[in-house]
């Protein structure tokens, strides 16, 4: 789909704070109230914007220590995977799972508030799954960039 300057600056508008009212937007990016709510309508129903989301601070909610996690299979069967990827995207600790190439399958993105939750999570719920061969864990000491924010073209980065 080809999104035009208006669109860009309404969808960059929305990434940096998705509370803004049409009347916000309309002021923002120099069109009417009624052509953003329009224009908005029309991103969610094409699928460019899928959602709106609060963001959260991780530490003041108790959640002190992010990990990235690789896992790799076992066996390499569509069952196995299944399996692994449904206890991936229930599990309320796993942020995000990227399935990959290398030597590795899965990278995880897990918050825990402490080492023994971290040990627990890796000992209680990973090493015991039948789909998975290995895991590996890195802990993460500083996050110098963490966004949401898509790049869009002609918006400054």
């Amino acid at each position: 789909m080809s999104l035009d300057q208006f669109d860009q600056k309404l969808l960059a508008a929305l990434q940096r704070d998705a509370r803004l009212t049409n009347g916000e937007l309309a002021e923002a990016i120099g069109l009417s109230a009624s052509q953003c709510s329009r224009r908005r309508a029309r991103l969610e129903k094409d699928g460019i914007i899928t959602g709106y989301q609060t963001s959260a601070n991780r530490e003041a909610l108790g959640l002190s220590i992010t990990s990235i996690v690789a896992v790799s299979l076992a066996a390499h069967d569509s069952n196995s995977a299944s399996r692994l990827e449904e206890m991936f995207a229930k599990h309320p600790n796993i942020l995000e799972v990227h399935q990959m190439t290398g030597d590795m399958d899965y990278y995880l993105k897990v918050v825990t508030k402490d080492l023994a939750e971290l040990s627990e999570f890796i000992s209680e719920t990973l090493l015991p799954h039948r789909g998975v061969q290995n895991v590996k864990t890195g802990i993460v000491l500083k996050t110098i960039k963490e966004t949401a924010v898509l790049p869009l073209k002609n918006q400054p980065t």
